[in-house]
């Protein structure tokens, strides 16, 4: 339905009034203006975190000499105290008030309370690294007098009683146990460890979230127990004797969690499109976790690792009930007692005599220099990352490539177009064509 409206013929219509100019000439809009900076001030600048300002390193000089002065005063002319970690706790709650005060009067609240907490992490870093520090400087300073001697080394404690010299008799014997107990534990943990991380990250389900959190439960299993499993399972109920491998296997149960923990973590850092892309084009899950997964993760997985043998390399309770001591070499893991660096220091240090005492704490330096050379030799083969090659591998890459090119050049002279190229596919799907 169209409804129309009446209109007045044109002769009835009204002249329109036409706006004058007044009403025409609208007034401009008002434009959108700054204000004005004054003279003599500028804009606001950022400062750079990372830079370390002299207000800075005066405020901590400043709250460092005042808290010890306060603290100093507490200590020996107003209050009853006494004692050295009393000091050192008071003063340093008095330096972190009184660097905050100082900082607040050039700083927002933000800026104190990042400068307290960065105080505070530095600090506990500085004392960490000075425990480690101190450890190894007094371990190495109480070994000062059995370290020189040479039969240290090449020597085991089999003729050297409590009153021999320290020219005669040494730590050979453990170090072959811890070399022997720790090569079987890598053996078996290794391969172990990294395949059940990898099968946690790319089989997930019901039954991975359980090994998960067995895996996880067993990272905090003292170390007694796991010589007493093995020590039941092992030695009473399967009849083998106390020997090296069986040290090394309460040894493997301490180390197995703390390598698929941290090797899980690793490989859940792995970009999700790097697999994604190794799938598209066509390749097999174990062709992906081979090529792709595991370079990429090469470097987190050797320190995993590194952490795992860090954790069994230290062992002495598993070691004490599932190998034994011995003063005596024993070069033979499947039988026989076997002792280790840090049970022969134990052995060693409780001894009343200076020269077995001395003997312990060389011992214990010379395992700290062992665990070190393991971890150079670690980072050394796992530290390359994905896609770095060998000068090995980089030279069979480029005889590889002068042998192509000889292929290539010898089907050039012949006529016949180099494999792989759009002639040789045009001419193989011309063959192919019935």
């Amino acid at each position: 339905m169209t409804v129309t409206t009446a209109q007045s013929p044109p002769g009835d219509r009204e002249p329109q009034e036409r706006p004058s100019p007044a009403a025409r000439a609208e007034p401009p809009m008002p434009a959108t203006s700054l204000p004005g900076r004054r003279a003599g001030t500028s804009g606001e600048s950022r400062r750079n975190l990372a830079t370390l300002r002299a207000t800075d390193v005066y405020a901590m000089l400043g709250a460092g000499a005042a808290s010890l002065s306060i603290t100093w005063l507490m200590f020996d002319r107003m209050l009853p105290f006494n004692g050295a970690l009393g000091f050192i706790v008071i003063a340093y709650v008095l330096f972190l008030g009184l660097y905050a005060l100082l900082v607040s009067f050039d700083e927002d609240g933000p800026a104190v309370r990042d400068r307290v907490a960065a105080a505070v992490i530095q600090s506990l870093g500085i004392v960490m690294l000075a425990v480690l520090a101190f450890v190894v400087v007094y371990t190495l300073y109480e070994g000062r007098e059995a370290l020189p001697h040479l039969n240290f080394y090449t020597e085991s404690m089999a003729d050297a009683g409590p009153l021999e010299p320290l020219g005669v008799g040494g730590i050979l014997h453990a170090i072959v146990g811890t070399l022997w107990q720790i090569g079987i534990a890598l053996a078996i943990c290794i391969p172990t460890g990294l395949i059940c991380a990898v099968f946690l990250n790319e089989v997930p389900g019901s039954f991975s979230r359980f090994v998960r959190t067995i895996v996880e439960a067993m990272t905090a299993l003292p170390s007694i127990v796991a010589g007493l499993f093995v020590y039941a399972t092992f030695i009473l109920a399967l009849g083998f004797d106390s020997s090296g491998l069986a040290a090394a296997l309460a040894i493997s149960v301490m180390m197995l969690p703390i390598i698929i923990r941290a090797s899980d973590v690793v490989i859940r850092l792995v970009p999700g499109t790097l697999r994604e892309a190794s799938y598209a084009l066509g390749t097999s899950r174990w062709r992906t976790v081979w090529h792709v997964v595991l370079p990429t993760s090469r470097s987190g997985l050797t320190t995993a690792v590194i952490l795992g043998t860090a954790r069994g390399v230290g062992e002495t309770s598993p070691v004490l009930l599932t190998a034994g001591f011995t003063a005596e070499l024993n070069t033979n893991p499947l039988e026989g007692p076997m002792v280790s660096l840090p049970l022969a220091a134990f052995e060693l240090v409780k001894s009343p005599e200076p020269t077995y005492i001395a003997r312990g704490f060389g011992t214990a330096a010379v395992l700290l220099v062992l665990v070190l050379v393991l971890f150079v030799v670690a980072r050394v083969i796992g530290g390359r990352g994905p896609g770095q090659l060998t000068r090995r591998q980089e030279h069979r890459r480029v005889k590889a490539s002068r042998r192509d090119a000889r292929r290539f050049t010898a089907r050039t002279a012949d006529g016949r177009p180099p494999a792989g190229s759009a002639g040789s596919a045009s001419s193989a799907s011309t063959r192919s064509t019935p």
